[in-house]
C-alpha cells in the first residue's frame, strides 16, 4: 500500500471517528447506511471488479445472510453479533450451490443468469420457504446486537460496529489483492484463456470469488438485520443489486478506494439534495451519465503496475 493511501485511509478514519460528535442523528444514520453499502460493493468487488464476472444478483446473498440472521436470533434464539460467521458461511454455501452450474458463461450470459438468481431468491421469500422467511411481511422482532456486555441500539454505537467492519473489510482486502489468489483473480479479468493457458484453474477461482464475496455480502446482511430489527423482501429487490454495480462501476472496477468514494456518491449524495425531491434523482441521473461519458474506467480506478526498464533487464538476466 503506498505512501499516500495510507494518509488518505488515515485522515478518513479522523474524519469519520470525529462524524458522530458533530452530525445530529439522521446524518449518522446516512453514513451507516454508506457503511453498509460500502461493505456490499466491497463485497461485489472481490466477483465483478477483482474477477471480472458480471454479477447483478449481489441482493440474493445479502438477503440469505440477512434471513439467516433473522431466523437463528428469532427462532433459536441466537445472538445476532453470535449469527455473523453462520451468516456469512450460509450465504457462501448458497452461492457454490447455485454457481457451480453456471460458472462458465461469460460477460452479458452470467449478467442474465445472475439477475434470475436474484429475482427466484425474491420471490421465493416472499413464498415463505418452508414457513421460515415470513412471506411478504419479513420477520420482525430480530434483537439489537450486544457487544462487551453493551447493547447497540442507537445510531452513532452503529455507526462505529458498521464502520469498523468496513476498515477491517479494506485490511483484508487489500492483503487479498496481494496474494497469490488475488493475482489469480486479476488474471482472470484480464484474459480468461491466458490465465488458463498459464496453469490458473479458472472455474477454482471463479467460484471461490462468488464464494467470498456472498459471504461478505451475508455478514453484512447480518448488521443490516441487526440494525433494522425487521427484514422483508422488499428491502433486497433488483434495484439494490442495480445500486451496488453502479457503486463498483462509478468508483472504479476493482480499486478499494474507488468503491468507498462509489458509496458515498450513489448513497450519501443524494440526501444532500432531498429538499429538492422532484428533480435530485434527475439530476444525479445526469451527472452519472456524464461521469460515465467522459470517465468511463471510473473516478478512482484501478492504478496500472508499471516497472521500471532496470526491473525488466534484471528479470531477464535472472537464471
Amino acid at each position: 500500500m503506498s505512501r499516500g493511501l495510507l494518509v488518505s485511509y488515515a485522515v478518513l478514519t479522523l474524519v469519520l471517528a470525529g462524524a458522530p460528535l458533530v452530525l445530529d442523528a439522521y446524518w449518522v444514520d446516512v453514513l451507516n447506511s454508506v457503511g453498509l453499502y460500502a461493505l456490499l460493493a466491497l463485497s461485489l468487488n472481490i466477483i465483478l471488479g477483482d474477477a471480472g464476472l458480471f454479477n447483478m444478483g449481489h441482493a440474493a446473498f445479502y438477503a440469505v445472510g440477512a434471513y439467516t440472521t433473522a431466523i437463528l436470533n428469532t427462532r433459536l434464539g441466537l445472538p445476532t453479533l453470535w449469527a455473523l460467521p453462520v451468516s456469512g458461511l450460509v450465504a457462501a454455501l448458497f452461492a457454490a450451490l447455485v454457481a457451480r452450474p453456471v460458472i462458465h458463461l461469460r460477460g452479458d450470459y452470467l449478467l442474465i443468469v445472475t439477475i434470475g438468481l436474484g429475482e427466484i431468491v425474491r420471490i421465493a421469500l416472499v413464498n415463505d420457504v418452508f414457513g421460515l422467511t415470513g412471506g411478504a411481511n419479513g420477520l420482525f422482532g430480530i434483537a439489537r446486537p450486544t457487544l462487551f456486555g453493551l447493547k447497540i441500539r442507537r445510531p452513532n454505537e452503529f455507526f462505529y460496529l458498521i464502520w469498523a467492519f468496513v476498515a477491517l473489510t479494506v485490511f483484508l482486502f487489500h492483503r487479498l489483492e496481494q496474494s497469490r489468489f488475488g493475482r489469480a483473480l486479476n488474471y482472470l479479468r484480464e484474459d480468461p484463456v491466458a490465465a488458463e493457458g498459464s496453469g490458473v484453474n479458472t472455474g477454482r477461482y471463479k467460484l471461490l470469488a462468488f464464494a467470498l464475496g456472498a459471504a461478505w455480502a451475508g455478514m453484512a446482511g447480518n448488521l443490516y438485520a441487526a440494525k433494522m430489527t425487521i427484514i422483508s423482501p422488499e428491502s433486497f429487490s433488483f434495484w439494490e443489486s442495480v445500486l451496488l454495480f453502479l457503486i463498483v462501476i462509478l468508483g472504479g472496477s476493482g480499486s478499494i478506494p474507488g468503491v468507498l468514494l462509489g458509496a458515498f456518491l450513489v448513497v450519501g449524495l443524494p440526501e444532500l439534495f432531498r429538499g429538492f425531491a422532484s428533480a435530485r434523482m434527475l439530476v444525479f441521473g445526469l451527472v452519472m451519465m456524464v461521469l460515465m461519458v467522459f470517465r468511463t474506467q471510473g473516478l478512482l480506478p484501478l492504478r496500472t503496475v508499471r516497472f521500471k526498464k532496470s526491473d525488466l533487464q534484471r528479470a531477464r538476466s535472472a537464471p
